[in-house]
């Protein structure tokens, strides 16, 4: 079993910054593959960034492409979301997930992590 915690959630204005942290727990992170995904009110989890196990791999949304940045501190067992330029539109709760894998395959689908965090409110306002 893993556990996720996220943090580094607030409120923030448009065009502003914000970075985000998953801290785990419970198992060797190294071979885990991360994402971030969120949520805003009405509306479905959607994926935002994932990160394979080693870093060499990262993957967006259209959405926030050149935007945020996604990376993983094995040693610290921390994935981190930057997130720059912000917008209204990226208002969420904002969920951390793992999956213990060595494939990059599939880590843009939600159904593919085994662990979530409880996530973190981002408001970003106008």
């Amino acid at each position: 079993q893993v556990q996720l915690v996220e943090s580094g959630g607030g409120l923030v204005q448009a065009g502003g910054s914000l970075r985000l942290f998953c801290s785990a727990s419970g198992r060797t992170f190294t071979n885990y593959a991360m994402g971030w995904y969120r949520q805003a009110t009405g509306k479905e989890r959607e994926f935002v960034a994932a990160i394979n196990w080693n870093g060499d791999n990262t993957y967006y949304a259209d959405s926030v492409k050149g935007r945020f940045t996604i990376s993983k501190d094995n040693a610290k067992n921390t994935v981190y979301l930057q997130m720059n330029s912000l917008k209204p539109e990226d208002t969420a709760v904002y969920h951390c997930a793992a999956k213990a894998t060595y494939s990059s395959n599939f880590l843009t689908t939600r159904t593919r992590y085994d662990f979530w965090g409880q996530g973190t409110q981002v408001t970003v306002s106008s």
